[in-house]
């Protein structure tokens, strides 16, 4: 198949376009799914882990709740406060421990030191009670700092120095909340109180807050040591990782999100009593877009099947359509050779087939047109006809209006004179073509004319006011500007809801050489896109080719530009600003806060090509 053959060419520009089209639709139905899915995921993530951070705050503040009840506790306060050291006090304070070690299920042991009396107790689950001489309370639990309460991350449980045998103590990885006992109200330690909890109490809440199959989740502490994530082994380290060094190790930020190696991260800052955690959860892209790469799947199965039958469809229809034509010209070759009597055969109903009847048709026409006289005869007829086309011009339609205006005076109707005379002023204004350069007072003839005939249309629904000095208005100006400019108002502005409309045209001077005439209505507002490319546009109203060729151009080519009606823009009347009145000529666009739209046009002052 050959490029400049039809055939190749419709089959090309059928299918390209559709092929364009899909895979464009597939790559932003897929990009505003991926988005849509990243936000979803982000928010309703956040939302979670800030939920997670209030259940682990209330999961710290029962515990420091349960250190606080040593206070409560008279009998407990009064002796560690005295520092017996006989049985009934051992038994006492072994019940309060006791009680704070079942207060809740995960607590695995609590230890108290009593400074008065130098003793250490050791309440753990499933084993007895001890209680031993100790010379300094164990190291983690003597706390010296101003506040009286620290939390240890995860780390495994111990003895606190005690170095009785412990048949059934068994190590695990725990997290301790330490508490100071004070000589209230003073700050004088009295003891010291460590409460070690069972990771099971934070895996309780953060495993509700994430898909253990699919995404991790990690509880670091303010010094970046793992309390709680997906490797039991590395609780209590540091934890190694680029996304947490690079994103989060200096992050000030209480909640947030980043995406890294393939991965979205969600954080929560978690800030409690004695502590500073913060909760992480890690969504795979590949799990997070799972649903988008399965629509994505599903969309290129359908693309197949589509564009498979697109394609076959394309060729069947491209052989269709350009089978008659290419017989078509199989006739014309024939013709071309001289054999004028060939058998046209029709070649359907649509446009190739009305196509082949019409050439059908000229060529008995051609065959019985051969003799001269009767081409000389159908030359007459075409002359006659053009002749009787070319009676009818402008002035004869102007010439119409005036006898009809003079009929709608006899008949007393002064109305359709007025709009009539309105309409022929605004003919011979714009019949006159070789004047290009007219008068202020003209083109305001020429508006108020058009303003007339816009009143009886609108219904006088808007107010027209001019201002100018006297001295402007002998000012020349290229002709057809302020008409059009008024005409974009009723065209894309005029509001038929109102009844207050108006439209202000002013003129003023700048310097003695310089004046502005602004044109300003209450009409709709440009929309501020649309500002911004009209703005634009008139920075550059004409390319410098263009603007040659209309200099150098024959009245012919310049009346076609200005003809009424050629749609004249704002652009090609900042041109022929330019063309009349220099380079420095303006015009710019702006909308005004009350509504509506103010043009204002910067000229130099001319009159008779000299300056006033």
């Amino acid at each position: 198949m050959k490029w400049n053959s039809i055939r190749t060419k419709l089959i090309v520009f059928l299918l390209l376009p559709t092929l364009i089209c899909i895979m464009a639709t597939m790559f932003v139905s897929y990009s505003y799914t991926t988005n849509s899915l990243r936000t979803r995921a982000v928010d309703e993530n956040k939302n979670l882990l800030y939920q997670g951070s209030k259940n682990i705050n209330s999961l710290i503040g029962e515990i420091n709740r349960l250190s606080l009840s040593v206070y409560s506790d008279s009998d407990f306060y009064r002796l560690l406060e005295a520092g017996h050291d006989d049985l009934s006090s051992d038994i006492a304070i072994y019940n309060s421990l006791s009680y704070i070690s079942t207060s809740l299920p995960n607590i695995s042991q609590v230890y108290l030191y009593g400074v008065k009396d130098g003793k250490a107790t050791l309440i753990t689950d499933n084993t007895t009670p001890k209680r031993w001489l100790g010379d300094t309370p164990y190291q983690e639990s003597n706390i010296t700092g101003s506040s009286p309460v620290k939390v240890q991350s995860t780390h495994l449980s111990d003895a606190y120095g005690l170095s009785l045998p412990l048949t059934q103590f068994v190590p695990e990885p725990v997290f301790t909340l330490h508490r100071r006992i004070e000589r209230i109200p003073s700050s004088e330690a009295l003891g010291y109180l460590s409460i070690d909890v069972k990771l099971a109490a934070l895996g309780d809440i953060v495993d509700q807050l994430y898909d253990q199959d699919q995404e991790n989740i990690y509880l670091v502490d303010s010094a970046g040591k793992l309390v709680y994530g997906p490797d039991a082994g590395t609780f209590g380290q540091p934890l190694d990782a680029a996304w947490y060094n690079k994103q989060m190790a200096d992050s000030m930020v209480t909640q947030g999100h980043f995406e890294q190696d393939n991965s979205v991260f969600i954080y929560q800052k978690i800030e409690s009593i004695g502590l500073s955690w913060t909760l992480v959860k890690q969504i795979p892209v590949s799990y997070l877009f799972r649903e988008a790469k399965e629509a994505a799947g599903i969309n290129l199965l359908l693309l197949f099947v589509l564009m498979s039958m697109i394609i076959a469809l394309t060729i069947l229809i491209s052989f269709r359509i350009t089978a008659p034509i290419k017989q078509l010209t199989r006739y014309m070759n024939q013709v071309q050779t001289g054999n004028l009597e060939i058998d046209i055969r029709p070649a359907g109903k649509d446009e190739i087939g009305v196509v082949t009847e019409h050439f059908r048709s000229m060529m008995d026409t051609i065959n019985n047109l051969i003799l001269r006289e009767y081409r000389l005869e159908l030359s007459n007829k075409t002359n006659e006809l053009r002749a009787l086309q070319s009676q009818i011009n402008p002035h004869f339609l102007n010439n119409t209006l005036q006898i009809i205006g003079t009929l709608a005076l006899e008949l007393k109707v002064p109305q359709i004179y007025g709009l009539l005379s309105a309409l022929a002023k605004m003919m011979r204004y714009s019949m006159y073509n070789d004047e290009k350069i007219v008068t202020i007072q003209n083109e305001l003839e020429h508006v108020k004319a058009y303003i007339e005939l816009q009143k009886e249309r609108f219904e006088n629904k808007f107010s027209f006011r001019y201002d100018m000095e006297e001295s402007l208005l002998h000012a020349l100006m290229p002709k057809m500007i302020l008409q059009p400019i008024v005409e974009n108002y009723f065209k894309h502005g005029f509001n038929l809801a109102r009844t207050d409309g108006f439209i202000e045209i002013t003129a003023a001077r700048l310097s003695p050489s310089r004046m502005e005439i602004s044109i300003r209505n209450n009409g709709l507002s440009i929309p501020a896109v649309k500002l911004e490319t009209l703005r634009k546009e008139l920075q550059q109203p004409r390319a410098v080719e263009e603007l040659d060729m209309i200099k150098n151009s024959g009245q012919d080519s310049y009346s076609r530009r200005d003809a009424p009606g050629a749609g004249i823009g704002l652009g090609n009347v900042l041109a022929r600003l330019r063309l009349v009145c220099g380079d420095d000529a303006l015009l710019t666009v702006d909308n005004l806060e009350a509504g509506g739209v103010i043009i204002r046009l910067e000229i130099e002052i001319l009159v008779e090509s000299e300056r006033i």
